[in-house]
């Protein structure tokens, strides 16, 4: 934990005092997790506030701009008295009175002197420094700077020393009398949260740090939607990633693996690496939790195996898509996976109900889920939409918490497993 900073008459709220925090790891992170500031500033006499983007390293705080701005031409000479501003919103405070609405936030104040970094290389590494806090990983996966556009950009420096954080919980203060009054009142918690990428063209992956793209602390999520690791003799189920894409896209060359899936053969690595990153989307949206099939003696990812139809609340879950390739394909590793995943539904999450679908053609998966102990449930008409267009019938089979213990037995896992 940093030194914290210290308190003057400038970075002192006059309301709310007890809201004030000067530690350096609140203000860090505050710092760190927004986008924009705003930056006030005085030119011939008249306030100014700009948006602008900020990187923070260290005690620091870096703001870009134009060589041509009003706030880079004003800091020319001998730097520019600043104040700069943060503001994250966190929720919506809904009282029982109107006057005690409000809303959770955390915010930072600095007050200082900007000043012009000069240094060509310095510049460089902020720029760098703030590509990387939009999206880590994204300065290496782009050109940098040429001279030219280096000159036309403006960095300005402001040493951390006068600043401090205000931060508001989510507390609900409605006046003793009104508590009794006939409202609803709680707080609506919000956060950012980023829609699916839009590619200027296709023919490139979308890059893995934009995939479950959001600011600040990871959310928690439901065991439901996570992809714990799962081990059996012959395969182990870890966390799908793009790392696994080109041991995917070897053993997926065969037509018939993909013969009765969603989604049409991946021709190319670039195809393949579509499919994984939008599988991980579905993932980071919790309509899929998707694992890599690995097998055990050769380390290999040889296939996908997924939890679709997610429902924690009437504790109901679906299995697949699910696919192995290559030689694979005809041993033990299907059925493992397909056990392994069983026994996460039941006995870790409490699932009451397992549900499969597949295409009415494919006989030999359904031979596979009734091998399993699953029942056929009846016949979906019409249920989706085939990657040639034509219309799908789809088999339903379901698994209950009652057949589990019958069904554990028919397909039973290496004793080390279970």
């Amino acid at each position: 934990m940093g030194a914290g900073y210290p308190s003057t008459p400038r970075n002192t709220p006059t309301r709310r005092l007890e809201r004030a925090r000067y530690d350096a790891d609140t203000i860090h992170a505050i710092l760190d997790e927004a986008l924009v500031c705003h930056v006030g500033f005085l030119v011939d006499g008249e306030p100014r506030i700009l948006p602008t983007l900020h990187v923070r390293d260290g005690r620091a705080l870096y703001l870009h701009a134009s060589t041509g701005s009003r706030m880079a031409l004003a800091a020319r000479s001998g730097g520019l008295p600043v104040c700069v501003a943060v503001t994250l919103l966190d929720g919506l405070v809904l009282a029982r009175s109107q006057p005690h609405h409000s809303v959770t936030y955390r915010s930072v104040i600095v007050h200082g002197h900007a000043h012009l970094v000069h240094d060509a290389t310095r510049k460089r590494e902020v720029l760098t420094a703030l590509i990387d806090k939009i999206a880590p990983g994204r300065a290496a996966d782009t050109r940098p700077p040429t001279d030219k556009e280096l000159a036309q950009t403006a960095v300005l420096a402001i040493p951390l020393i006068e600043v401090s954080a205000k931060v508001r919980g989510p507390q609900v203060a409605d006046e003793p009398q009104d508590l009794t009054l006939p409202f609803w009142a709680g707080v609506l918690p919000l956060r950012q949260v980023a829609d699916d990428p839009i590619p200027v063209t296709q023919d490139i992956p979308l890059p893995e740090y934009l995939i479950d793209y959001h600011r600040g602390a990871t959310p928690p999520r439901s065991p439901w939607l996570t992809a714990a690791p799962l081990e059996g003799r012959h395969v182990r189920l870890e966390p799908l990633s793009m790392r696994h894409v080109d041991d995917l896209f070897t053993v997926s060359r065969d037509p018939e693996v993909w013969r009765y899936l969603p989604i049409p053969q991946p021709r190319t690595r670039t195809e393949m690496a579509t499919v994984v990153a939008q599988a991980l989307r579905d993932a980071a949206r919790g309509e899929r939790v998707t694992w890599a099939q690995v097998a055990v003696d050769s380390n290999t990812a040889v296939g996908m195996a997924s939890y679709s139809e997610i429902n924690p609340r009437h504790r109901s879950i679906g299995i697949g898509p699910t696919w192995v390739g290559g030689s694979w394909r005809h041993t033990e590793i299907a059925t493992e996976a397909t056990r392994l995943l069983l026994t996460r539904a039941f006995d870790d999450l409490g699932a009451v109900r397992v549900v499969w679908h597949t295409d009415i053609h494919d006989e030999r998966s359904q031979r596979a889920i009734e091998h399993l102990g699953a029942t056929r449930e009846g016949i979906l008409r019409a249920h989706r939409i085939r990657p040639d267009g034509s219309l799908q019938d789809t088999v339903q089979y379901a698994m209950t918490a009652d057949d589990w213990p019958t069904a554990r037995q028919r397909v039973p896992l290496h004793p080390a497993v279970v």
